[in-house]
């Protein structure tokens, strides 16, 4: 059985609508079916565009951003923050960052 750990609201993203232009004439240029998804805690963004239809182009636009690398990344540190388990992390990069643990190279080059 999946928990749920939190949930993101319409609060956590910017939408924005444009005109999107090309095929289908004055429909497009006219309606602004276009729609830009921004996640403000990540940054990640999508746009739909394809369908003369806003609704779909915001579900589009949606799909994309929460399929993002961006916002996947954001995802998962979020969890493992409201986990408790982001101290681990901080912890086993810390470890990992230690001198003996880096190689340091140096190439001098050929001129």
């Amino acid at each position: 059985m999946k928990h749920l750990i939190f949930s993101q609201t319409k609060k956590d993203f910017r939408i924005d609508t444009f005109c999107t232009g090309g095929p289908g004439g004055q429909h497009q240029n006219s309606n602004q079916n276009g729609v830009r998804i921004t996640h403000i805690a990540s940054g990640a963004t999508a746009e739909g565009r394809e369908f003369r239809s806003q609704a779909q182009n915001r579900e589009a636009a949606f799909r994309r951003m929460a399929n993002s690398e961006k916002f996947q990344k954001w995802n998962k540190l979020e969890v493992a923050r409201r986990l408790g388990r982001l101290d681990d992390i901080d912890k086993k990069v810390e470890r990992m960052m230690r001198d003996e643990n880096l190689k340091v190279e140096y190439f001098e080059s050929k001129s």
